[in-house]
């Protein structure tokens, strides 16, 4: 799949349609198991295919050629199987220079070399569950990549002196709307969050990884964002409250309200606005490493 994926066999066109890269029957690309039909055995010969070098050749009962260029599967990337690869494509290709087809696999393989994840430790499920959605043949470069990546440290927060006053003296304010705005926030997130109730930091990283896979299906535009932002706000604000020991302040315009853990108040709706603002910013403002930098300020 992934010698596959990067031979690039079909392309999406000018108008967005998927399709192959080539128009003809020609051979293109030998791979470590190729089956050769009708057309193509025309084209080239079956004498020709017949002789090809590989580590089995065979005539199938239906008329096809089968070709195996390696022995084994699993080292299909190394120089000798790479090497087996570039003599049957010009082999079957005369037209073509050995040099130029062993060098262009050669380069295949180089970036097909594993690369370990090490992530940074406060995004590492989410880029996680990225990594999982990319292509095979893309994930060696796309995970040194990530490797690199360090989110923005959280701004949204300010010392406990600068922090407004409450102007709200009911203490339920926000946990009379807090079960509603769940109930909309677990609507949004398609019903597939089962922890939502349960308001812990685990809760919060599912969230994330669940909108980064449905933010861009989910979010069309400002009035949609303006509708979530007091659910995950009020959500995330709850999960310092009830695992942190933090204590609200609340304002009459609900999205003003702050969370004050030790001498740092924390601004949860700030946080909810950037992070709804595109699927990039669901890793760039995660909930998760809100809460992570919360609990490590909290003293």
């Amino acid at each position: 799949m992934m010698d596959h994926q990067l031979a690039e066999p079909i392309s999406f066109g000018e108008d967005g349609v998927l399709r192959p890269k080539y128009s003809d029957d020609n051979i293109h690309e030998v791979y470590w198991l190729n089956v050769f039909g009708k057309k193509q055995i025309e084209l080239v010969g079956r004498e020709r295919l017949l002789s090809v070098p590989g580590s089995c050749v065979e005539a199938l009962p239906n008329g096809s050629v089968l070709l195996v260029t390696h022995p084994t599967a699993a080292d299909f990337g190394s120089d000798a199987a790479r090497v087996a690869q570039a003599r049957a494509l010009v082999h079957l290709r005369p037209d073509l220079e050995f040099e130029t087809v062993i060098g262009t696999l050669r380069e295949r393989t180089l970036s097909l070399v594993p690369v370990e994840p090490r992530f940074h430790p406060d995004v590492e499920p989410l880029l996680k569950h990225q990594i999982e959605h990319v292509p095979l043949s893309e994930r060696p470069q796309k995970t040194a990549e990530f490797n690199a990546y360090r989110p923005p440290e959280p701004a949204e927060w300010l010392p406990a002196s600068a922090a407004l006053s409450a102007n709200v003296r009911r203490k339920d304010a926000v946990p009379s709307q807090y079960m509603e705005l769940t109930r909309v926030l677990d609507e949004f997130l398609f019903y597939s969050v089962r922890s939502v109730y349960r308001v812990t930091p685990l809760s919060l990283t599912e969230i994330d990884v669940v909108l980064l896979s449905h933010v861009s299906l989910r979010l069309g535009g400002a009035k949609d964002v303006a509708h979530m932002v007091p659910a995950v706000g009020v959500y995330l604000g709850q999960v310092l409250v009830k695992n942190l020991g933090g204590e609200w302040i609340l304002r009459k315009q609900l999205e003003e309200s702050q969370v004050r853990i030790g001498n740092r108040v924390w601004l949860p709706f700030v946080r909810a606005q950037r992070y709804l603002s595109s699927q990039q910013a669901v890793i760039d403002y995660s909930l998760t490493q809100f809460y992570r930098e919360a609990e490590r300020r909290r003293s």
